[in-house]
């Protein structure tokens, strides 16, 4: 992939419709597995990791919740 073709931290927000500030926060935190490039003091995001991020973060449509794992034994009443 030749870097023209990696996107800038704007583009990528805007792409994800949030603030740079926010992607900031989300690589210092590890809020997020967002993959990125650094290439010397910028950052770049591939546009497959955009998409993939945002296939991530996919929620069913039935009304139902995401399943988050396991939550055995952690139900109100079990024992």
């Amino acid at each position: 992939m030749a870097i023209s073709e990696l996107l800038t931290e704007a583009q990528a927000a805007e792409k994800l419709n949030v603030t740079c500030g926010t992607l900031q926060v989300w690589r210092a935190t590890r809020r997020y597995a967002l993959k990125y490039v650094k290439i010397g003091g910028k950052v770049r995001y591939r546009p497959q990791d955009i998409e993939a991020f945002i296939e991530s973060r996919l929620m069913p449509g039935d009304g139902s919740r995401p399943h988050r794992g396991s939550a055995k034994g952690t139900r109100r009443g079990s024992r």
